[in-house]
């Protein structure tokens, strides 16, 4: 059986399957340690009372935008955690931001991770935007458990053999 390989739209071979097809953590012990980025973004959306309620920071939970950041930068410290074949990478930085989008009733949020290691840290960045949304819906679903999180997704990375990678708009 040949290892499984990627869709037309990525670089090659997935990297996670050994020859025999089995899962396995890829070895990245000849890899060379260089500084490494990945930023990521993702939405909610909500009804516009819910938004006003994280606007006004009238939520019965309190300050639901920083403890957000706070979940979101525990959430890339922890991916390797939840992750199953993530390596566990030593972060140097954790940048977590959120936009509020009155027009929309949506809270935007960007992290950027960062390391000195031998493999990147997209997955960090993309967990560190997901767990961020997870809180704020967690922090508001007494008021609105219809809030929708998408178009989360990795933006850019640096770093590595493969150097620079930015999303399409």
């Amino acid at each position: 059986m040949s290892a499984p390989t990627n869709d037309a739209n990525t670089a090659g071979p997935l990297t996670h399957f050994d020859a025999q097809g089995q899962a396995h953590m890829v070895d990245v012990a000849a890899k060379a340690e260089t500084h490494r980025v990945a930023r990521a973004a993702g939405s909610i959306r909500m009804q516009p009372a819910t938004f006003e309620l994280i606007a006004s920071g009238q939520a019965k939970k309190g300050d639901v935008i920083g403890i957000a950041r706070i979940a979101a930068i525990q959430g890339a410290k922890r991916t390797a955690e939840l992750i199953p074949l993530c390596h566990p990478l030593p972060i140097t930085r954790v940048a977590v931001d959120f936009e509020l989008d009155r027009a929309t009733s949506t809270v935007h949020c960007r992290a950027q991770v960062e390391t000195l290691g031998r493999t990147g840290v997209e997955m960090e960045a993309l967990t560190a935007v997901q767990v961020g949304l997870l809180t704020v819906y967690d922090m508001c679903k007494a008021a609105d458990r219809g809030m929708v999180m998408t178009n989360i997704r990795v933006l850019e990375k640096r770093g590595g053999k493969s150097g620079e990678w930015v999303a399409a708009v």
